[in-house]
């Protein structure tokens, strides 16, 4: 299971550049009545597996849950603040310090989008756009973070006229202005193009000229897939050809190196009656293709072998999205974590694996040094106050009777009694979270759902509660701690547990 998961990070974890690996990541919207804690959304992130998010805002909870996570991270400049950063360098030179050298490198930031289809939804800012792109790019060079950090603004795919064929595709003329300087900036900034693509609407918009079939990736035979008169390529899927129309685009305007990273797409699993086709069944044939496609490095036809990171939109359902009943549900997830329905993806490692009823467990992270484990153990069965009797000789869980058996089944224990917050399973750096049911023979772990299908429950406290003790990091760390730490197990053993 290490391995395997080891083998997924090393494929998906690579930067959105045109010769390296591709990534499947997700947007996180916030619009939700009930919004998870931020710690509770990494470890949501953390137990599917998914490696590459972007944030709508920098939201300063979100930034410093994610730090030290291995999640790599795309926050954004919101419209709203757009006409500021695009009118003053300093006022971008004062949020890249409060937002980005702030939280770098702890939160591995990779990329900053400088508002969201600027070009078609707030039209009147898009003359400051590539002055803010410049002044945001500026400041990061100031702090030695140009590098690492690439600035870029996502795009609607709607701006792509005449898209199909794709060969004759070519960008709205009226933002010329604007495009050529951005597309320059892009190119020798060693930058991507960001752009959203949503087969959905480009289907219920077409009054049924682009099949279902063609919009959701299924397989098709050659007399039904649609030819580039052009070209004579055959497309057998919308999001290629909108791809393919993005770089033919680009190409029209003498730029033929940069990169496209696709930063939203996806489908809604439920829709108003005038949305028959916003379906589960639907919604899951597209994420599960697409995520196969992707990680698949099948191309495009214009590009075959170098395949589109891609984010799907989106982590949660936003139930306080505003308009049709599809707007509200595009979420994988709904705002209790759990899936909304179950990604078909034997094949695809264990990216977005959740058909496991969401439970997420704390487990001894393999090669964990044996003496900080038992420090950790030791904590976890005293000051974290974990009932830790079932260990005891003739317990269900004495056996196996070694330590890595042991601290898993405190560790996670600690871990269901706090919320199964990402922090509550750290002890400095010796447990993770992951989907794997731990349990074993009598053994059954918290949040198990045990053999009988019942799930074992443990009180978690609210978010404003406090715990006595440290919490799940830093818990030991001096000698006179550690002294201490020994007395409590040889307490615990002798007296308290009988």
């Amino acid at each position: 299971m290490a391995l395997l998961i080891l083998l997924l990070l090393l494929a998906v974890s690579s930067p959105a550049t045109a010769d390296e690996d591709p990534y499947i990541g997700v947007n996180i919207g916030t619009d939700l009545s009930d919004m998870p804690h931020p710690t509770q959304v990494v470890a949501l992130l953390k137990a599917q597996q998914i490696r590459h998010v972007r944030l709508y805002n920098a939201d300063k909870g979100m930034l410093v849950a994610l730090a030290n996570s291995g999640i790599r991270v795309m926050v954004s400049i919101p419209n709203e603040q757009l006409l500021g950063i695009g009118q003053s360098n300093s006022t971008a030179a004062n949020w890249v310090s409060r937002n980005i050298v702030a939280h770098y490198p702890a939160t591995n930031i990779t990329a900053i989008c400088v508002g969201s289809e600027v070009l078609t939804t707030l039209p009147n800012a898009a003359p400051l756009l590539v002055n803010a792109i410049k002044f945001v790019h500026s400041a990061l060079v100031a702090s030695n973070l140009d590098n690492q950090i690439k600035v870029s603004t996502p795009l609607s795919s709607s701006i792509i006229l005449d898209s199909f064929p794709p060969s004759q595709a070519f960008f709205n003329r009226s933002w010329n202005q604007v495009l050529v300087p951005m597309l320059n900036f892009l190119q020798s900034s060693g930058s991507f193009l960001m752009l959203n693509i949503y087969p959905y609407y480009d289907y219920m918009q077409s009054n049924g000229v682009i099949p279902l079939d063609y919009a959701l990736f299924k397989p098709l035979p050659p007399n039904k897939e649609a030819v580039d008169a052009n070209t004579l390529v055959h497309y057998s899927n919308v999001f290629d050809a909108m791809v393919d129309a993005t770089y033919f685009a680009m190409a029209f305007l003498n730029f033929t190196n940069i990169p496209v990273i696709v930063t939203e797409t996806g489908w809604p699993s439920k829709g108003d009656s005038n949305e028959p086709d916003a379906t589960i069944e639907n919604a899951n044939t597209y994420n599960s293709n697409l995520i196969r496609h992707v990680l698949n490095k099948t191309g495009t036809p214009k590009r075959p072998g170098i395949a589109i990171s891609t984010y799907i939109y989106e982590l949660y359902n936003e139930d306080m999205k505003p308009g049709p009943i599809s707007e509200k549900n595009w979420g994988l997830f709904d705002a209790n974590g759990d899936p909304v329905y179950i990604l078909r993806l034997t094949g695809s490692g264990s990216l977005l694996a959740n058909d496991t009823t969401n439970q997420t467990y704390c487990t001894v992270k393999e090669g964990a040094d044996p003496k900080m484990l038992q420090a950790a153990l030791d904590w976890a069965c005293g000051p974290g106050k974990v009932d830790c009797s079932p260990l005891l000789q003739g317990k269900p869980c004495y056996e196996p009777d070694n330590v890595i058996a042991h601290a898993t089944y405190a560790f996670d224990t600690y871990y269901h009694r706090m919320g199964k917050t990402s922090d509550a399973c750290d002890f400095n750096g010796v447990a993770d979270i992951t989907t794997t049911d731990p349990s074993h023979g009598s053994c059954i772990f918290p949040g198990s759902l045990g053999r009988n299908g019942t799930m074992v429950n443990i009180t978690a406290p609210s978010m404003n509660s406090t715990s006595s003790g440290s919490p799940g990091r830093n818990f030991y760390g001096s000698g006179s701690l550690t002294s201490i730490l020994v007395l409590i197990k040889v307490m615990l053993w002798s007296v308290i547990f009988f």
